[in-house]
């Protein structure tokens, strides 16, 4: 059963903007956070924005003015709205959900979607 699904991946030109979304499936509750990450060929997966239940987000230094985060409770949909991407954006992106249950946290990934930047 597919719970966590990635989109909205594609071919840009440096300069260009994306908007990415995750859908987590409505059996997935009690969400404290949904995050983005993404990783490079050849390099280790690296967390990209995190938005909490309550709203609050966090960015890393290098997408920090270009990358929004953004979330719709109702529909457990994730966005990250990408703007002014360089080929250093190329990376397949994937969305992590995390959720309590049975007094433990809970990851859900999803299969990745596919940013590519062209210089």
């Amino acid at each position: 059963q597919v719970q966590v699904v990635e989109s909205g991946g594609g071919l840009v030109q440096a300069g260009g903007s994306l908007r990415l979304s995750c859908a987590a499936s409505r059996t997935i509750v009690n969400i404290y956070a949904m995050d983005w990450y993404r990783q490079a060929p050849g390099k280790q997966r690296e967390l990209v924005a995190s938005i909490t239940s309550g709203g609050s987000t966090q960015y890393a230094d290098s997408v920090k003015g270009r990358f929004t985060i953004s979330r719709d409770v109702a529909k457990n949909t994730v966005y990250l709205q990408v703007n002014n991407l360089t080929p250093e954006d190329t990376a397949v992106y994937y969305c992590n959900v995390k959720r309590f249950a049975l007094g433990t946290s809970l990851d859900y990934w999803g299969q990745g979607t596919q940013v590519t930047v062209s210089s």
